[in-house]
């Protein structure tokens, strides 16, 4: 017979990945054939022929002694603990997640969790083993931005090859208020579509306004806000985490403080929930962004709910330098006791449309259609451009602002506004207006200074996002942060110019967004967590999309593991997809 020993955590010296001398030893202790005894250090699930040991003695109180004990231990064996691993990664620098500094250590995934973490013995066995010396091990990256619906949705682009390439392993969708007011559909959607990485829906505001109440520019009535409330509530009873807004876009755009303090506290009803806000004025637009930053905090304090300032910046070169001035309302906050946080892309170019980004509020009411028939009033259109004017300098002139993807003449892709003027034989805003008139454009905004993304980068309460799609590869002049966000805050911002340590800029990634939106057992690397894990060399790790072509995977991912299974092996994706749709829990 073949006996096979196990033991408890207690037994071991390390962390319950052996059994050192608990048995009784004989002669010199080796487990050779012939050599008289039992090794003197049995492996966890080592085996080994104990009929052969037994025939070679005559019983004896000890022999009965041992063979006791070893049944015992055969009894109180504890499989979860084995040696035989299905991922074994080795000898790499370990960031938990949690801001602690590297270790060097190993990590054992079995099934879709991590088993151990720390020194396992050599004899152990794994269907996988990753070599990870001179390497990083990390929990997978947290997008708490994703704008990867509805694309992520679809057979063709559920992969999300971008995302993987980053070490991506769980985003979430529908920020800035958006996505749609109903989740069942999407949610269905992605279960048939099984994803590449971890999903977790958010319900928006601007989408339950429009499902209510349209693009109008008015103030909600009582039972507008009470279906509204009423959206919100369904949607956090199928699994959404939290609230997301948009006030800078319209519909939210025509709301008051009021009003998404009702839905927040509809949110809040339910355990763990956040809110999260593309606040409604990034620069000096209207109200201006300190105003706008205190809105959140004003929401967070009256729903009593964490609230999160999405892709916190300082927008426009009036307001640069504003970063202390947000720093130290947000850090009073937090120390009167308001969950206030951050999430941040390391990139000094905003992405937006043409209409959000220079048209004025009011003209905006109904979209684009009916922006473009106000368009062909001319004395409609003189009122419109005259306030287009000031909205253009506050995005720092025409030559920051690129079309991304302009559907009436893809040939304009990639320009910028004067380039656009010139080949047009326009000024550069009426050029912007012929295009508004056939729906417009989204666009990246070069308007943001380094000093101000470095500052905001510090906080300890500032998470790292990508505020990107997930488009069709080579397919549209996307903002280059849909590519390389995360690698690009590792190479830039860590390796190449320590603005902050490994050790925060993981954190910031991993641990933070787990802690902030209650994502039970990622984000982590330790025993019993979720095997989301990223093996990447910081010699090459970076981000190869740029603003002229951004359709460019990042680099220096060796492997991706999403629910312990490799996503991304050797620097190559697999066929296979391992995400999950995550649903908020009680």
């Amino acid at each position: 017979m073949i006996l096979k020993l196990h033991c408890a955590p207690s037994c071991s010296p390390v962390n319950g990945d052996g059994i050192q001398s608990i048995l009784p030893q004989r002669g010199r202790g080796t487990s050779e054939a012939g050599g008289g005894g039992l090794p003197r250090a049995i492996p966890l699930g080592a085996s080994f022929p104990l009929h052969h040991r037994l025939r070679r003695r005559s019983p004896s109180p000890s022999g009965r002694g041992f063979l006791g004990l070893a049944l015992a231990l055969l009894a109180s064996t504890s499989p979860a603990l084995a040696q035989d691993y299905d991922v074994l990664i080795r000898g790499g620098t370990v960031y938990d997640g949690s801001g602690a500094p590297g270790r060097s250590a190993d990590v054992a995934i079995k099934g879709d969790r991590i088993v151990a973490v720390g020194t396992i013995p050599a004899t152990a066995t794994a269907r996988t083993l990753v070599d990870a010396r001179g390497k990083i091990v990390a929990p997978g990256f947290i997008d708490p931005h994703s704008h990867a619906a509805p694309n992520i949705q679809t057979p063709e682009l559920a992969p999300a090859l971008p995302m993987l390439y980053q070490g991506i392993t769980t985003l979430f969708m529908n920020p800035d208020g958006g996505g749609p007011a109903d989740l069942a559909p999407q949610i269905a959607d992605l279960r048939t579509n099984i994803p590449g990485v971890n999903v977790a829906p958010m319900i928006g505001h601007n989408a339950v306004r429009a499902a209510v109440m349209g693009n109008v520019d008015r103030l909600a009535t009582p039972e507008e806000q009470a279906k509204m409330e009423g959206l919100v509530t369904a949607a956090m009873k199928l699994g959404a985490f939290g609230l997301s807004d948009g006030p800078f876009y319209i519909p939210a755009k025509y709301s008051n403080t009021a009003e998404i303090v009702g839905l927040a506290k509809a949110a809040s009803a339910f355990p763990h929930a956040f809110y999260e806000s593309h606040i409604r004025d990034e620069g000096n637009y209207d109200i201006g962004v300190v105003a706008a930053v205190e809105e959140v905090i004003t929401v967070a304090r009256e729903a009593k709910i964490p609230g999160v300032v999405t892709h916190i910046k300082v927008l426009g070169p009036q307001v640069w330098g504003k970063s202390a001035e947000v720093i130290a309302h947000i850090d009073k906050a937090r120390a009167a006791g308001v969950q206030v946080w951050a999430d941040q892309y390391p990139y000094t170019a905003s992405g937006s449309s043409l209409m959000a980004s220079l048209v004025p509020g009011w003209a905006q009411e109904g979209g684009a259609e009916a922006l473009a028939k106000r368009l062909e009033d001319p004395a409609m259109r003189a009122k419109i451009r005259a306030e287009m004017v000031p909205n253009l300098a506050r995005r720092a002139g025409p030559h920051a602002i690129q079309i991304r993807a302009y559907k009436a003449d893809p040939s304009l892709d990639g320009k910028r506004l004067d380039e656009v003027g010139a080949i047009m034989k326009l000024d550069p805003l009426d050029a912007a207006i012929e295009m508004l008139k056939q729906g417009g454009a989204p666009t990246v905004s070069f308007n943001m200074s380094d000093k101000d993304v470095e500052a905001f980068m510090r906080q300890s309460w500032t998470m790292t996002s990508t505020d990107g799609g997930l488009p069709p590869f080579g397919k549209t002049a996307e903002h280059p942060r849909a590519y390389g966000a995360f690698p690009r805050k590792l190479r830039n911002y860590v390796l190449d110019k320590p603005v902050i340590s490994m050790a925060q800029a993981i954190h910031a990634a991993t641990g933070l967004p787990a802690q902030v939106f209650d994502v039970v057992d990622r984000g982590a690397l330790r025993k019993g967590a979720f095997a989301d894990v990223i093996v990447f060399d910081p010699k090459t790790v970076r981000d190869t999309a740029t603003y002229e072509k951004p359709h460019a995977y990042a680099q220096g991912m060796d492997y991706v593991f999403v629910n312990g299974r490799a996503a991304l092996a050797e620097g190559k994706p697999v066929a296979e997809r391992f995400g999950r749709v995550l649903l908020r829990t009680p």
